[in-house]
C-alpha cells in the first residue's frame, strides 16, 4: 500500500462514553459491528460485514500482539490488550480491547470483541513499546520525512 504520509497521522479519538463492538465468525471475518464501529472506523456497516477483522489492522501493531491474542483465545481465555487500529481513510485510532470466544452448548461458535477509549499517556507507552517490538522482530518500521 503506498499512501500519504501525513494521512497516517490524523488520530480519531473514541468517545469516553462510546463502547465499540464486533463479532467475528471463527475465520476472523465480521459478522457483527456497533454503529459506534462504524462511525470511528470510517466504513459503512456493509463495508465490514463479510471481511476480516484484520481490515482495522494499523501497521504499527506487532505481530507478537496478534499471536498472543489468538494463543489466548484457541485456549479459551479472554484477552485483553491496547490496539492501534487503522481507519478507512488511513487515520488511525487507539482502544483497549478485550476479545473473547462466545460459546453455544460448550461449543465455540464466535469471537466477540468490545472496544474503549484510553489516555493520551496510554497511546505514547504503547507507540513506543509496539514500535520496540516491531524493530526487535525484525518488521518494517514506518519512517516519516519532513523535507
Amino acid at each position: 500500500m503506498q499512501f500519504n504520509q501525513s494521512e497516517f497521522l490524523i488520530e480519531t479519538i473514541v468517545p469516553e462514553d462510546e463502547l465499540i463492538v464486533s463479532r467475528t465468525d471463527l475465520n476472523g471475518n465480521i459478522t457483527f459491528a456497533n454503529e459506534t464501529f462504524c462511525n470511528i472506523s470510517g466504513y459503512e456497516m456493509e463495508e465490514l460485514i463479510g471481511e476480516s477483522h484484520n481490515i482495522v489492522r494499523h501497521p504499527d501493531m506487532p505481530k507478537a500482539a496478534f499471536k498472543d491474542l489468538w494463543e489466548s483465545i484457541k485456549n479459551k481465555k479472554q484477552w485483553k490488550g491496547i490496539v492501534k487500529n487503522l481507519r478507512k481513510d488511513k487515520g488511525y485510532y487507539w482502544v483497549e480491547a478485550i476479545v473473547s470466544g462466545v460459546y453455544k452448548d460448550g461449543d465455540l461458535v464466535e469471537y466477540k470483541s468490545l472496544r474503549t477509549p484510553i489516555s493520551f499517556d496510554e497511546k505514547l507507552k504503547y507507540q513506543k513499546l509496539y514500535d520496540k517490538m516491531r524493530s526487535e522482530n525484525g518488521e518494517r518500521r514506518r519512517k516519516i520525512i519532513y523535507e
